[in-house]
């Protein structure tokens, strides 16, 4: 046997819990009838040593990697603990619509053979829809924070009857971004944290595939005080079937590098991962005229855009995703073989969350990541973060395009432009502003039709005579 065959089914058999069954986890009749009938017969590690405390009424905060099966850890005891005759009895809160999507659709996947029905609150879909959806079942909502918060205000969500309160991907829902969303909706569930279920109480369950201190420690603080945290992540954060290598590369020969990968390399099905909205756009267009199957994903898509590009690219009609971070929180797609960090994030668990999205359920994996000359430490962070060694992939066949033309000025005199570097598409012009550099004609023209060209950056000011109101 191979040394990757040997390294799967090991993989494998830590993944799944080989010395019990998940009727012997104390779930309810008809939920483990409907994992009988759909073919799960043994629990995943996380789900064995949750489902336990989760049964047992325990507030609990679940760690474990990408991929091992986290929402059917929480789903799983919820949908055995419902009463079928209580509407918006649970609410899990997610990051972004799609993870929001992704997890309602699974819990009703995993309840199929219940009375337990879930409804999806979020943003870019028709309200009248949500409520409707609510009125039918909805005995648990699954909601982005602001739609949730917004149909709770309007009086057309409930949390008067709220006895199950879950947040998933608790690392990214503890954000800034986050945090008093969630606990304005917190303050709002009148069910006491102090008191059991039983006993008109709350149960709280956490679950991330990272969390350090701060956020556990924040997390608790919502919680009960005898709350349980069970991880299943020994030693290493890495995703033990992924393989990782790095690929050194100029800011402005990326797009040229990226299209050789994929021309040469030819990789099943990938996903881009790119750090803003705009490099996205420019990515997935230059990658377009190079006749090339790919999509982009990022939060400038409406929402029936972005469900659009989701469903073909499960149905293996697209061949490469480029996709922001937050687009694609919670992408749980089996078949991605390929992940590629166009750019390396500066938080080293946003590359771990990103290379969890290939090698899924024991699969293998693949993970290509650009580095620039001046992240050599930001490499060797994520290398801590993931407790191995990213080694180097030789690619003989890519030859470096010229240095442009500011950037050797930059080098011949020793001195920075004040400005950071800033995305023109091809190239990455280090400071300054030169608004034609990496743009084709026709895009200059569309751009500025009366033929002007800015040379400069506007100023700060835009010479308003209107004063603005202190805040």
């Amino acid at each position: 046997m191979s040394e990757a065959a040997e390294l799967e089914k090991h993989s494998k058999n830590e993944l799944f819990d080989k010395s019990t069954t998940f009727a012997d986890l104390g779930l309810s009749e008809d939920v483990v009838t409907g994992l009988t009938a759909s073919g799960f017969e043994h629990p995943t590690g996380i789900q064995a040593a949750l489902i336990p405390p989760v049964m047992a009424g325990k507030d609990v905060i679940g760690q474990a990697k990408t991929g091992t099966g986290k929402t059917a850890a929480f789903g799983l005891p919820v949908l055995s603990m419902c009463d079928p005759n209580i509407r918006a009895q649970g609410l899990v809160l997610a990051p972004t619509r799609e993870l929001a999507a992704q997890v309602a659709g699974e819990l009703d996947s995993l309840g199929r053979a219940t009375n337990i029905r879930t409804s999806v609150i979020i943003g870019g879909e028709s309200m009248r829809d949500q409520k409707k959806s609510m009125e039918k079942g909805g005995h648990l909502i699954v909601g982005t924070p602001g739609r949730v918060m917004d149909l709770h205000a309007r009086g057309q969500l409930s949390f008067n009857h709220i006895r199950y309160m879950i947040l998933d991907e608790v690392d990214r829902m503890l954000d800034i971004g986050f945090l008093e969303d969630i606990r304005k909706i917190l303050k709002n569930i009148p069910a006491a944290i102090d008191k059991p279920v039983t006993e008109g109480g709350r149960q709280t369950i956490f679950v991330s595939a990272t969390m350090d201190v701060q956020i556990e420690r924040l997390a608790r603080s919502f919680m009960k005080k005898d709350a349980e945290k069970i991880t299943t992540v020994s030693g290493s954060l890495t995703v033990a079937m992924v393989d990782q290598k790095y690929l050194p590369v100029e800011p402005w020969d990326k797009r040229a590098l990226l299209l050789k990968l994929l021309v040469k390399e030819k990789p099943e099905t990938t996903v881009v991962f790119c750090k803003t909205k705009a490099t996205c756009r420019k990515v997935a267009e230059y990658l377009k005229k190079k006749e090339l199957n790919v999509r982009e994903l990022h939060g400038d898509l409406h929402q029936s855009k972005r469900n659009k590009v989701m469903e073909a690219f499960r149905k293996e009609k697209v061949d490469v995703l480029i996709a922001s971070d937050l687009a694609a929180r919670g992408l749980d797609v089996d078949h991605i073989t390929h992940v590629i960090n166009y750019d390396l994030p500066e938080d080293p668990e946003i590359y771990i969350h990103r290379i969890g999205r290939t090698a899924r359920a024991g699969r293998r994996g693949h993970a290509w990541t650009f580095v620039t000359p001046e992240q050599g430490q930001m490499l060797t962070d994520v290398e801590k973060m993931a407790g191995a060694e990213i080694t180097k992939m030789e690619f003989p066949d890519f030859k470096p395009g010229p240095v442009p033309k500011d950037v050797q000025e930059e080098r011949r005199t020793g001195v920075k432009r004040r400005d950071k570097p800033r995305d023109v598409g091809d190239r990455e012009v280090a400071g300054g502003f030169d608004a034609a550099a990496g743009y084709t004609e026709d895009e200059l023209k569309a751009m500025f039709p009366d033929g002007k060209i800015p040379k400069n950056l506007p100023p700060k000011g835009l010479g308003s005579k209107f004063k603005r109101r202190g805040r």
